[in-house]
């Protein structure tokens, strides 16, 4: 848990909150809001490929955490008509792991693998026949009576949701033929998504108060999906249970969410960078130091959108906060360099 506390893009859900979130998730591209370039796309390849009555080509989605990415892995199987087998790289550890997983899918099924980034280098090697050909070589016994067997698989389409494409090696990149890169969502998309949600969850919300969660959920699904459940809550207890601007806007101000949608850690990020560092730059170890959490969580989960707001920039020599940071957390830079309170 990081020394930060309060911070509503990253943790785990609890097991009730996962499950009112799978009952959030969209089953069909029609249901899917935002995208539509890609859901577009999308339509036309599994529309051809049902046609074919052949396996879709190997799909790769990209994008920050919370943008939809295995809900839209989900939604390709269910257009599809066929069964779904999720699993992630960093569970796949053996050449024996992913050869078990392959073994056992059916003729047409999804592979999904999650957090494929991650796959070992010694894994992804037998991932690349089976992508192509369909086809895998497993290796029998040890030292001089060690032999290679090769194995037929059913047709599958595999597709593979990560956070980091740069992480990625290229022979792997080049196997896929449909490729999503996810972004995030606009405010008026946001409004339909929070609609949708309370809809489902039969939540009063009044167009303000919509607009208000909407507007603070940083471009994420699931960060307004969290944000909605915990402005019922206080809408339960301090108001009427009517969620409208007025309540959404006390609740975020108990929630330390600000107007553009930074939480705690965020705020806490600006404030090392423009306090503690002069404004930058400042190495991503360092700042992850001054901030109390992990690097990779830094990197993933919230400089992305302090990127996407102007916020934040990542130079070669390190992280620097923007005119924009010093103005929205109300500093101004000094002609030297420092921080003017």
């Amino acid at each position: 848990m990081s020394e930060v506390e309060g911070g509503l893009t990253s943790g785990a859900l609890l097991p009730e909150e996962r499950v009112l979130d799978l009952t959030l998730r969209p089953k069909t591209l029609s249901e899917f809001i935002g995208q539509e370039g890609y859901k577009k796309q999308l339509r036309v390849f599994i529309e051809a490929a049902r046609q074919r009555a052949d396996v879709l080509d190997h799909v790769l989605i990209s994008g920050p955490p919370g943008l939809g990415k295995t809900t839209l892995a989900n939604i390709i199987a269910n257009e599809l008509g066929v069964s779904m087998r999720p699993t992630s790289g960093p569970a796949l550890e053996r050449q024996a792991d992913l050869a078990a997983v392959l073994t056992n899918l059916d003729a047409g099924d999804v592979l999904f693998i999650d957090e494929i980034h991650r796959l070992p280098r010694v894994v992804e090697e037998i991932l690349y026949p089976a992508m192509e050909d369909f086809k895998i070589d497993i290796v029998i016994g040890k030292g001089p009576g060690a032999r290679s067997v090769r194995l037929e698989l059913a047709r599958f389409t595999l597709i593979g949701a990560t956070t980091r494409v740069g992480l990625m090696s290229a022979p792997l990149l080049t196997r896929f033929g449909v490729i999503c890169r996810l972004d995030y969502y606009p405010v008026d998309e946001m409004e339909q998504i929070v609609t949708r949600a309370a809809g489902i969850l039969e939540i009063e919300l009044d167009p303000e108060g919509c607009r208000e969660i909407a507007r603070r959920s940083r471009g994420t699904p699931r960060v307004a999906n969290r944000l909605l459940r915990r402005v019922r809550d206080f809408a339960e207890v301090e108001a009427d249970r009517v969620i409208t601007g007025e309540v959404a806007r006390d609740a975020m101000h108990m929630l330390q969410v600000d107007e553009v949608g930074l939480d705690v850690l965020d705020q806490a990020v600006l404030s090392a960078i423009i306090d503690k560092f002069s404004g930058g730059p400042v190495g991503l170890k360092t700042l992850a130091a001054a901030v109390g959490e992990e690097p990779d969580t830094l990197e993933e989960v919230y400089e992305p959108y302090l990127m996407q707001v102007g916020f934040l920039e990542r130079t070669p020599r390190g992280r620097v906060a923007t005119p924009g940071a010093f103005k929205h957390m109300g500093r101004e830079p000094s002609p030297d360099g420092g921080t003017l309170f």
